[in-house]
């Protein structure tokens, strides 16, 4: 019998956020309403990526959970604020939008670390700096959107909440007709000390 071709999954480690912080921007959401140029996240969707890996094979999956492990062993417990709104790469041409978070350096070397740990496996580098962000929307078509993007700069000053960030997930993402479709391969915590 000869080997098996691994499955291919999609993947990004992530961090959870808060069912409350969750709710809040959901009621953003449908307070803007239903945009024919703007397909929002769903509440059960949105999280902080860290790292998106992209198509990986099924055989990989271990080895990257053994280096967040590695990640998790490194780090403490950390908080930080849910805060802002915007859009990439502005509000003049959006892309993305999304909510945004204070700067938190913990956060940043956890980032960073992933990254570096990631990179041994042969994953690629970002190319440019550090952004934390919840992407709440992106953006199919510019017309029409502008009131949208009127309503959403109103919160650009709204703090949502703060996260503990207490552990790291390892994320499967299945792309459906309704959308992308998430579930945990793995969850990874961070040292209390």
């Amino acid at each position: 019998m000869g080997k098996k071709d691994p499955v291919i999954v999609r993947c990004f480690v992530a961090i959870d956020i808060p069912q409350e912080i969750k709710s809040a921007i959901s009621g953003i959401i449908r307070k803007i309403g239903r945009v024919e140029g703007i397909r929002w996240v769903s509440e059960s969707n949105m999280h902080l990526t860290l790292k998106f890996l992209g198509e990986v094979g099924d055989t990989l999956v271990p080895d990257i959970e053994k280096r967040l492990r590695a990640v998790g062993a490194r780090h403490r417990f950390s908080s930080t604020g849910i805060r802002g709104t915007g859009a990439f790469p502005n509000l003049k041409r959006p892309n993305v939008l999304w909510v945004g978070l204070d700067r938190s350096e913990p956060l940043e070397a956890l980032a960073h670390d992933i990254e570096s740990e990631l990179a041994e496996l042969g994953f690629a580098g970002e190319n440019r700096p550090f952004s934390p962000h919840l992407t709440i929307g992106r953006v199919r078509d510019l017309r029409g959107i502008e009131p949208a993007l009127r309503e959403l700069s109103t919160y650009k000053d709204t703090f949502f909440g703060t996260i503990e960030v207490g552990e790291i997930l390892l994320m499967k993402s299945v792309l459906k007709p309704s959308g992308a479709e998430y579930s945990k391969e793995a969850v990874i915590r961070l040292t209390k000390e």
